[in-house]
């Protein structure tokens, strides 16, 4: 047994010899050919790291404890195994890669980590933000609550208050008209116990004519002051023109002594122009006043045209239901007559200075003409259509009418006959016109903005 252990040792340790010396020739025919071939910049090199096979694993350890024959007996297996077929390479990690390999997920869950953290941080500090915002909006909220309870109890206040006022307002109005009624009243038997104290002279006496059978409810004109005796007028040529307003004129009037006039546009004035002579340049003045003095109350549409008689007491309106002309006592706050025969929306009413007549005109340019003391039907009907006619107006002698057009042309009306004349000078629909006291002028304006002087 001895000498087989010998023998046996023999064997192994001239196995261990003849694998050291393979080994050392290897490693000298690398070194050779490391000699022989250039060497690399150590820059260049890059390290890899290859797992170690299993079968490379178990000869280098069964080398290592010197198992000659077990490594024998392990390569002839190993070769037979991988000739059948049956062999694999089959990767088992030794200690180094696998730390390696957990060393890379610590890094990448901490990473993770550190970015939650952030994430966690910033979203806090957004709570906080927010919730500051919110503590901020809320008091806001109770601060607009309060104020707004605040405001809805004082539009109760003032809601009951405006009841209350707009009750003595009424009151106080239906005072105001009654005390008025009264004082023209008053005022009206005052002026016919001065006219019955006046004694007549008796010279005149046998001058003066019977006046004429005016029939009740009818206006008086022997009350009213005639027009002065100037010479009749029939053409008219355009004297000058100059720009009023920018909007369309919807009126003028002139002033009854001196030479000015007032027009009324649609930008929500009206301005009183001195009227230009030989050059002279227009001046202008703005005013806004008024009030309320009476209400009348009869047109079952809007009313959409009104003019004074030349003695201040009777006044003229018309409607657009297209029927009824009315004329009121401005006195008296009743209506005195009403004309019924258009057929179209009324758009003014004028009255003659002098004489008992009344010119309307509606919407389709039909303009009539009414006798006072007969208003069943009109003594006259002119045809200015299809367009509408705007405004109507008297001379100072009644024989001369001047009607404003849509159709950008100024009429002229013989009361008599009927006849009528035109007049050119606006680009577009004329909007009103009217006659200066002493009958000798004529002015118009227009959607245009120019007013027209005609002499």
């Amino acid at each position: 047994m001895s000498a087989k252990k010998k023998d046996n040792v023999e064997e192994d340790s001239d196995s261990s010899k003849e694998e050291t010396e393979d080994e050392e020739k290897e490693e000298n025919c690398s070194s050779s050919s490391s000699d022989a071939s250039p060497r690399p910049n150590p820059e260049d090199l890059v390290v890899q790291n290859i797992p170690e096979s299993v079968d490379d694993f178990l000869r280098n350890f069964l080398r290592r404890l010197g198992l000659t024959r077990t490594l024998s007996r392990f390569e002839l297996e190993w070769h037979g195994l991988a000739r059948g077929g049956g062999g694999g390479g089959i990767f088992v990690p030794d200690a180094l890669t696998h730390r390696q390999a957990l060393l890379k997920q610590l890094e990448a869950v901490r990473g993770d980590a550190e970015r939650l953290r952030k994430q966690v941080l910033e979203a806090a500090q957004n709570l906080q933000r927010m919730q500051r915002e919110s503590d901020y909006h809320r008091q806001q909220h109770r601060r607009l609550s309060e104020q707004k309870h605040v405001l809805i109890g004082n539009c109760k206040q003032l809601q009951e208050q405006l009841q209350d006022s707009e009750a003595a307002l009424k009151r106080l109005r239906e005072k105001h008209e009654a005390a008025l009624r009264t004082k023209t009243l008053l005022g009206l038997q005052k002026e016919r116990a001065q006219r019955l104290k006046e004694p007549e002279p008796e010279a005149e006496k046998p001058s003066r004519k019977p006046p004429p059978s005016i029939p009740s409810g009818a206006p008086d004109p022997r009350g009213l002051p005639a027009g002065p005796e100037v010479p009749e007028k029939s053409s008219f040529q355009l004297f000058c023109s100059f720009r009023a307003h920018q909007l369309p004129i919807s009126g003028v009037a002139p002033h009854p002594a001196r030479p000015l006039l007032a027009s009324a546009s649609d930008d929500r004035t009206w301005r009183l122009w001195d009227l230009p002579r030989s050059g002279e340049k227009v001046r202008l003045w703005d005013f806004s006043a008024g009030r309320c003095v009476l209400l009348l109350a009869g047109h079952s549409q809007p009313t959409w045209g009104s003019s004074f008689h030349s003695g201040g007491h009777v006044l003229a309106s018309c409607s657009s239901d297209g029927t009824t002309v009315v004329v009121w006592d401005g006195r008296l706050g009743v209506s005195t007559a009403t004309f019924r025969g258009h057929h179209h929306p009324c758009n003014h009413a004028a009255f003659s200075p002098t004489t008992n007549a009344v010119a309307s005109c509606d919407s389709r340019g039909a303009v009539h003409l009414w006798d006072t003391r007969k208003p069943a039907a009109p003594t006259g009907i002119v045809n200015t259509g299809p367009l509408a006619a705007n405004q109507v107006a008297f001379n100072q002698s009644g024989k001369l009418l001047a009607v404003a057009s849509s159709d950008c042309l100024v009429r002229l009306v013989e009361a008599e006959s009927c006849g009528v004349s035109t007049l050119t000078g606006h680009r577009r629909s004329v909007q009103s016109v009217t006659f200066d006291l002493q009958g000798g002028t004529l002015m118009s304006a227009g959607s245009d903005g120019l007013v027209n002087v005609w002499l």
